[in-house]
């Protein structure tokens, strides 16, 4: 059994004058991410490997979410392909990961994620909100064989509000 995790980042800051990839979050999406990780801490399994596109909003999001986890920093990796808004890279980078790994966390980005998780998860959703979660598990020891699995779980942060 495989088991994916996929967070998009928190609501993000448009007011200042930076490249997208240095968009800092904003104070709901520091609230928010705090409160999904609280969450998820009741929820999910164990993990054993976490990537995070390199954006800092991600990597922001990454970072609290992890704390609520009490995940360790020593499992946690930035990853350039998570830093796509398609869907293409992200899906390489998951197909990739090591069989070893039995239950991944990825933080990206949407469109890439919306998609991603109506392509594999057995529950269609319109739109994964920012510091919204998907947990889907599949029937399966190989990253590279995942196909549609079944939806664990959705936390969206105005249903915790």
């Amino acid at each position: 059994m495989k088991t994916l995790y996929m967070m998009r980042h928190a609501k993000s800051s448009w007011d200042y004058d930076v490249p997208d990839e240095e968009r800092p979050l904003n104070e709901r999406g520091l609230r928010d991410a705090k409160l999904v990780g609280k969450e998820l801490r009741k929820l999910i399994k164990p993990v054993d490997k976490v990537m995070c596109s390199p954006a800092k909003r991600a990597h922001s999001t990454a970072q609290i979410v992890l704390e609520q986890l009490e995940i360790s920093k020593d499992i946690f990796f930035l990853e350039n392909d998570l830093y796509d808004f398609g869907g293409q890279k992200v899906m390489e980078a998951i197909k990739n990961c090591n069989d070893e790994i039995n239950t991944l966390m990825i933080f990206g980005h949407n469109h890439a994620f919306t998609s991603i998780v109506n392509f594999l998860g057995s529950e269609r959703i319109d739109n994964l909100p920012t510091a919204g979660v998907v947990g889907i598990e599949f029937d399966t020891d190989h990253w590279n064989d995942i196909n549609v699995g079944k939806n664990l779980l959705s936390i969206f942060p105005k249903f915790l509000r």
